[in-house]
Formats: structure tokens, sequence, C-alpha cells
């Protein structure tokens, strides 16, 4: 396979648009706490430091690595935890922060793995959604963008642990070679 990037969904600046905004409607929801914000590693680690810095309440943070892609370009359907967390959950508020919910099965895995530990609550806040690939319903409660279809990488979105560290997020085509 031979891959091109086709076009850009979403620029620098309006990526950091949107995270300020995320930043500001997380620190009213959670003005009252101090929530526990895990970050799913890695795809999500560059959308959570910019929106961790928007944020004007406290906050623990803590991280889990999850794998079910590998280096394809569609999850395998089986999910396990390579990192998990060291923080105690119970009778926590928890902000799980994920780059893309594309099927739900990642997330559907977290959270009845993390719901066990007792949480006084647990919400997802997603860079980008992608509903029309849902497998398994999973709640989003605070969303970046709401995309089609696509193969996207940048901004901390990978294919085969490349294009990471580009500054937009875009689509990528992959062609026969």
């Amino acid at each position: 396979m031979r891959e091109t990037i086709e076009s850009q969904l979403y620029s620098r600046e309006a990526i950091a648009a949107r995270v300020k905004e995320l930043g500001q409607q997380l620190s009213r929801d959670y003005a009252e706490s101090e929530p526990l914000v895990v970050v799913v590693l890695k795809g999500s680690a560059m959308f959570a430091s910019d929106l961790l810095r928007e944020l004007s309440i406290d906050v623990e943070v803590d991280y889990i690595g999850t794998s079910s892609y590998g280096d394809a370009t569609e999850s395998s359907g089986h999910v396990r935890i390579v990192k998990d967390i060291g923080a105690s959950l119970q009778g926590r508020h928890v902000i799980i922060i994920e780059d893309i919910v594309d099927t739900g099965l990642t997330l559907d895995y977290l959270l009845r793995t993390l719901n066990l530990r007792e949480p006084a609550s647990l919400k997802i806040c997603a860079l980008l959604d992608k509903p029309s690939r849902r497998r398994a319903e999973v709640p989003v409660d605070y969303i970046g963008f709401s995309i089609d279809d696509h193969f996207v990488i940048g901004y901390g979105l990978d294919y085969a642990s490349r294009y990471r560290n580009l500054p937009y997020i875009g689509v990528l085509k992959l062609e026969a070679e």
C-alpha cells in the first residue's frame, strides 16, 4: 500500500479554537470538583496537552494505553490495556480524553472496565466522533468535531505510527501499488 494525504479536514487554527471551547465547557461543568483526567495513549496525547492548558480548574492527570489497531486501518475488535491507570477512580469524577471514537469498541471496553472501579461519574471527551462506523453504542459527552467515514491522520492520529506530528487533521488516501 502507498498512502497520500488527500485533504485537510481541520486546520491548526480550527482545532485550537474548538479545543479552547471544550476547555471552557469542561471548566464550567467541573467547577465544583477536581476531576481525574484519563488520557488514552498514544493518539490523544497532543489533544490532551492542548486541552489541559485550556482548563481553568484543578485536575489530576493519568494515562491509559490500549491497543486495537496495530498498523492496520481497521480496528481488530480485540481491545487490550497495555498501560493501566495508577490513580484510584473510586468516588472520583473521571473524564476520559480520546482522540477518535470510531467503532466504539475501545471505549465500550474502557467504560466497562473503568466502571468496575466505582467512579462517581465517567464522561468521554473526544476530539473526533465518527458515528457512521459505530459498532458499540458509547455516550460521547464532549465532541470536538463529528466527521464522515474517513481515515484521518495528524494532530496525534496516526497510520502505522506516522503522521502524528502534523499540526492539522487530514484525510489519508490508501492506494494499491
